[in-house]
């Protein structure tokens, strides 16, 4: 199939072109014919299937054949993260550079000031996170009125991150007669009950099996002890002559630590997760994207909506203890029917993670010999106490001779008048 056969105008089509794409994903295929019936949509779509394309080209179609006077936001979509926002709003900007529609993104973790006058200027469709979106409905800066559309993105992603009440918030803001989608890579009974709440009678399109990892990413698995595990990433890295590798850790501490010690080894590495200001989490990617960066080390967070076309590599430093947070995790790899390798260090500690992660997988996956050699395990600088079974002493049983002055004349009167 191809992009005219789904009906894009002429303007959408010549943006796609340029982009390079010929053909539509499974997902694009499946869910755009729906978006322009103006049904509502339940998709289960991974990371890296196209899933941005699958709505943004429907409602950039659908906004521009409906001209509205007035320029408040007529679409909204939700991120759970400032990159994904980041992401989606550079797709829409890419996608209708040939049509007259203004979109703007909102995120914390910058100043709001310039985001309030970009808003006053008027926009067709509006990117945010839950937070910043928030914010600017309790300064009034902003106005969801006119919202004809809403997309939840990366729904599971939110709902992880404890947005679920403010994205109840947003709904009630929301006129009662619109289009909604949600876009999930996973399905939870969380996720079910949001959209038996916000959807009418959806279509589900599901353009990838649910739980399950991308079809062209290669998983490996190291056994490795905690105390190696930063040696063997280094050796992996300089030995295969890796050019680019993303590598997740469980905190920011971890994420802070691991780029320093990388760095110590010879290997370039930056980090990126909540605490970085966005001005040095953007820089961090741009050098990561460019190659001036061999290794970029993330949470699960920040690393939400990271799109780096042909990323040859995934590392799992730390298994993640939801088991479907590593089919995110992964999916930064193989993306658009690339290939892509994801390594997970799994320590001792580590195996009931693992089995979770492989249950839900539905397989195992395969152990990974190699032939670096590991120095001794380093050991833990804090000691060990072991605590023995002492057996208190018994206790004798013993009459106290004292008693307070006065009880001890009344006794020895007592004695006195037998």
């Amino acid at each position: 199939m191809s992009f005219e056969k789904l009906g894009l105008r002429a303007d959408l089509l010549r943006a796609v072109a340029a982009q390079g794409y010929t053909c539509p994903t499974p997902i694009q295929a499946k869910a755009i014919p729906v978006v322009f019936e103006g049904r509502d949509v339940l998709a289960g779509a991974r990371t890296g299937t196209g899933k941005t394309a699958a709505f943004a080209l429907p409602i950039l179609q659908r906004l521009s054949e409906a001209k509205s006077g007035v320029r408040h936001p007529r679409a909204l979509i939700l991120t759970p993260t400032r990159e994904l926002a980041a992401q989606v709003g550079e797709s829409f900007e890419v996608y209708g550079k040939h049509l007259s529609l203004r979109t703007t993104v909102i995120f914390g973790g910058v100043n709001i000031n310039p985001q309030i006058s970009t808003l006053r200027r008027g926009v067709d469709i509006l990117v945010a996170t839950p937070g910043r979106l928030l914010d600017h409905l309790g300064r009034k800066t902003l106005d969801l009125s006119g919202i004809q559309i809403l997309v939840l993105d990366e729904a599971d992603r939110m709902l992880d991150m404890g947005f679920i009440n403010d994205i109840r918030k947003v709904i009630k803001l929301l006129p009662a007669k619109r289009q909604n989608m949600l876009f999930s890579a996973t399905y939870s009974n969380e996720i079910k009950r949001l959209a038996d709440g916000l959807l009418n009678n959806p279509a589900l399109i599901e353009a990838s099996l649910r739980n399950t990892a991308a079809e062209g990413v290669t998983q490996k698995v190291y056994q490795v002890s905690q105390a190696n595990k930063r040696f063997l990433l280094s050796s992996l890295i300089r030995e295969g002559k890796w050019r680019q590798a993303l590598v997740f850790t469980r905190t920011k501490h971890g994420a802070n630590k691991l780029t320093k010690q990388l760095l110590s080894d010879g290997v370039s590495a930056v980090a990126i997760h909540g605490n970085k200001s966005q001005a040095t989490r953007t820089k961090a990617l741009s050098d990561f994207k460019s190659g001036a960066v061999r290794t970029l080390v993330a949470t699960d967070i920040a690393a939400r909506g990271l799109d780096i076309q042909q990323l040859p590599h995934v590392v799992n430093f730390d298994l993640p203890h939801v088991p479907e947070d590593y089919i995110h995790r992964i999916g930064r790899t193989g993306r658009a029917g690339s290939d892509g390798i994801a390594h997970s260090l799994v320590s001792q500690e580590e195996q009931k993670l693992l089995i979770g992660i492989q249950r839900l997988l539905k397989h195992q996956i395969p152990v990974q010999k190699t032939d670096i050699q590991m120095p001794a395990a380093v050991l833990a600088s804090t000691p060990v106490f072991v605590r023995k079974d002492v057996q208190k002493p018994r206790r004798r049983k013993t009459t106290s001779t004292w008693l307070p002055s006065g009880l001890k004349r009344m006794k020895e009167a007592g004695q006195r008048a037998r």
